[in-house]
């Protein structure tokens, strides 16, 4: 049996499980995705593992065309994803407006929860977003980094501390059950991702790789990626 192969950002996540059934059924092909932090991915693209169709964000897919190991032309752009705030599901929603609102609302947590601060987009976004409000050391003790946004908002929904937050990919949270979403970050501090994906220039069966494409970026999965948060 066939067995395509899908490295992804974990904001995108839901978004290939939500086609996966309509693609097997249809090609009688495998999906197997491995979702974690996009510059984990991008490694592991790098390093020799079996890809046919490769998601992170649209710089990344430029500079793996520019190196050879996407094809040029197949990028297809799932949208665009803000990064957010969250909470536990039933807890108070903080104010989260304006640079001094995110700053109280951080400090008054014991735990804070979010993505790989090296390889994940929201990760490394978050400790900048922490260090230009001069809050990196004096909220260590509390930081709790997981390898993906995914895992960071499963381990935050089984948390038992009432104070905990959490800020990773709105997609994350939104397709997390246990979390909320408080709000997107205050417009000082926004970021709004593109998810990208490529075809592989090594992948297996180049037709079924962009048959898969066509799925994940196009109306097929239009309203999983609403539903998520995806704006396009």
């Amino acid at each position: 049996m066939t067995v395509v192969n899908v490295l992804s950002g974990g904001a995108a996540a839901a978004v290939v499980r939500g086609v996966q059934a309509q693609f097997e059924r249809e090609t009688g092909a495998t999906l197997q995705g491995t979702f974690s932090a996009v510059g984990e991915m991008r490694d592991r693209l790098l390093a020799g593992s079996p890809c046919d169709v490769v998601i992170l964000t649209k710089p990344l897919i430029a500079q793996l065309v520019a190196s050879g190991h996407v094809v040029p032309g197949s990028e297809r752009s799932l949208g665009l994803v803000r990064t957010g705030v969250a909470v536990r599901a039933g807890s108070p929603h903080p104010a989260i407006g304006d640079r001094a609102q995110l700053a109280a609302a951080f400090r008054a947590a014991r735990e804070i929860y979010y993505p790989d601060p090296q390889k994940a987009t929201a990760g490394i976004h978050f400790m900048n977003v922490l260090k230009a409000l001069g809050l990196d050391q004096e909220l260590a003790p509390a930081l709790r980094p997981f390898p993906n946004g995914a895992t960071a908002m499963a381990q935050m929904a089984k948390s038992t501390e009432p104070a905990a937050i959490g800020c990773t990919q709105e997609t994350e949270i939104n397709y997390t059950a246990g979390v909320e979403l408080v709000g997107s970050l205050p417009q000082e501090f926004e970021l709004a991702t593109d998810y990208t994906l490529g075809v592989c220039t090594a992948a297996g069966d180049p037709p079924l790789a962009r048959k898969l494409a066509e799925l994940v970026a196009g109306p097929a999965s239009e309203a999983i990626r609403r539903q998520g948060g995806f704006a396009f």
